[in-house]
């Protein structure tokens, strides 16, 4: 097999934890060109990635539609051997069904699946988590052992980094896309404020987080808090993360970059659960959530842009106790 594309065109985490397909797909095949094709926003993961020939950007921006068809008049001219689609709509089920493969698989909830050579079945209720269910789609080309994500900051992106490493430091990502994913910004406080001041504290998301993580500081009375946000690329951000004495962060991308960096990861689960299969990876890795059951927990496989019920108690009823153990853990380890 001489040509492969990896098409994940969803939200950051998703092509995070797709990338354990390369390094499967290579380790199987290594003469092998492994191009992976994400939307606008997303490509700077895959920057200088030394096992992928070319990353394919969809610009939606540029017109959907007409952007799609653009790569689709290229994806047929690279004459591939394989494509791996592993999102689940429709318009990547176009790509993959006309793309002029040899072989074309994905996972039967895309529309176009009945065109594919192979589909599989994607349980969110199976018990395993995303990357073993993306694994199932080159199963019988490799083996039956999923690879787990990796991404690969350069050297540059970790000198970029170094002045920040200077002593013992904690990281922390507040900020989420759902609301119900986000722990409360007081609860960040009391945590901050409760940390011991021989740490360092970062605070890392994208300049759109700025604001909120200076009102956090601003409410803070610990003054070893730094706010990051907007001065570091997602992988200088991934190569800070990955020496941190620990890593807080909620279910959302920054947990993914912890794992592909094998990052000692404290992952606050609010409306969501771990049981949807998209928990961290890390070697160190501990889930903090809402001791007792809620009858409402969870509300959905994503966050809402509030709490449906108005209480939000799957966030407000997280001990900050449990957010330090976790930290008394990871520092003994």
């Amino acid at each position: 097999m001489d040509r492969i594309l990896i098409i994940q065109t969803a939200f950051l985490g998703d092509v995070v934890l797709a990338t354990g397909l390369v390094e499967k797909l290579h380790a199987r095949f290594p003469q092998a060109q492994l191009d992976f094709l994400v939307r606008k926003g997303n490509e700077s993961l895959l920057k200088d990635h030394p096992l992928l020939n070319q990353t394919l950007i969809w610009d939606k921006k540029q017109g959907k539609y007409k952007s799609l068809f653009r790569l689709l008049a290229h994806i047929r001219k690279q004459k591939y051997d394989l494509v791996v689609n592993v999102q689940r709509f429709g318009s990547t089920g176009i790509l993959t069904a006309l793309s002029g493969a040899k072989e074309t698989v994905g996972f039967d909830k895309n529309p176009f699946s009945l065109l594919f050579t192979r589909r599989y079945q994607h349980d969110i209720n199976s018990g395993t988590h995303e990357v073993e269910r993306n694994h199932l789609l080159i199963q019988s080309i490799t083996d039956a052992v999923a690879a787990k994500p990796k991404l690969y900051p350069s050297e540059a992106d970790f000198a970029k980094v170094e002045v920040y490493k200077q002593a013992p430091f904690i990281c922390m990502a507040p900020t989420s896309v759902w609301f119900t994913k986000q722990f409360p910004k007081e609860k960040w406080v009391t945590l901050i404020n409760t940390i011991d001041s021989k740490y360092k504290i970062y605070l890392l998301g994208s300049p759109a987080d700025k604001e909120y993580c200076n009102e956090i500081i601003s409410q803070s009375i610990n003054r070893q808090v730094t706010n990051l946000c907007g001065n570091l690329s997602l992988l200088q951000s991934a190569a800070l993360m990955r020496d941190a004495e620990l890593n807080y962060v909620n279910d959302s991308g920054p947990m993914h970059l912890a794992s592909a960096l094998n990052a000692p990861t404290c992952a606050v689960y609010c409306s969501t659960i771990p049981g949807f299969g998209f928990g961290p990876l890390a070697d160190f890795a501990r889930v903090v959530e809402r001791e007792e059951p809620l009858h409402c927990r969870p509300c959905g496989l994503h966050g809402h842009r509030a709490c449906p019920e108005g209480h939000f108690k799957c966030a407000y009823d997280i001990r900050n106790e449990q957010l330090l153990a976790v930290l008394k853990e990871a520092t003994w380890q």
